[in-house]
């Protein structure tokens, strides 16, 4: 026969076993209630972690993607004051299609060459170049912003026969342009940017970076 135990007044007394079971199942729902938070931040935590490695990779490729068209705004300016002329087949109607908007040929040739320096047009309004890399629309803006005598060169800025940047000296000048890119993804709602001054010559030499 079970002792159910008696208290003074007649009423049962819980046996001991009887408390324990109560105690333990509270311990194991407090514990099922702890793992279940360390679950939902485990999973809150590596979300984030995914979503800040997307960001990083996104931000990387539109990096990469304004850098690109930094280098193709070089190309564009260095082959231009070595022939005297934007090439027809930088334009966008050309065959392959090129960066350059063929609207916007004329403007681009008149600052590359001194015609317009300092140009306060802008690469989300008027784009001196537009390509298209890995997704995002790569938008340039070119601007021609001083000329400076080389070391023991003479300044003969267009001079006549020696050509744009010749001079007699045989030194020349160099002729700083800024270009800047902008690159953006509609999809990802990103947009990275570029700029970097760069200083030219028609010596045969490649524009170098400043």
């Amino acid at each position: 026969m079970i002792d159910r135990g008696s208290m003074s007044d007649g009423e049962a007394r819980p046996l001991p076993y009887m408390t324990e079971r109560g105690i333990a199942l509270v311990t194991v729902m407090l514990l099922l209630m702890i793992m279940t938070m360390v679950g939902i931040m485990s999973i809150t935590v590596t979300g984030l972690g995914n979503r800040m490695a997307w960001y990083g990779r996104t931000g990387e490729s539109g990096g990469s993607a304004a850098e690109a068209c930094v280098q193709t705004g070089v190309k564009v300016i260095q082959q231009t004051i070595d022939n005297g002329s934007l090439s027809a087949a930088f334009l966008d109607n050309a065959t392959p299609a090129g960066p350059v908007p063929s609207g916007n040929s004329a403007t681009l040739q008149q600052e590359i060459m001194g015609q317009s320096d300092n140009n306060l047009d802008i690469s989300s309004v008027a784009p001196n170049t537009v390509v298209a890399v890995n997704g995002f629309t790569v938008r340039g803006d070119i601007d021609r912003l001083y000329v400076v005598a080389k070391s023991g060169g003479s300044l003969q800025f267009a001079g006549g026969y020696e050509g744009t940047a010749g001079g007699a000296a045989g030194g020349g000048v160099d002729i700083y342009y800024r270009i800047d890119c902008t690159a953006t993804n509609v999809a990802t709602n990103t947009t990275s940017r570029v700029t970097a001054v760069y200083a030219c010559t028609v010596t045969g030499e490649t524009c170098q970076k400043k």
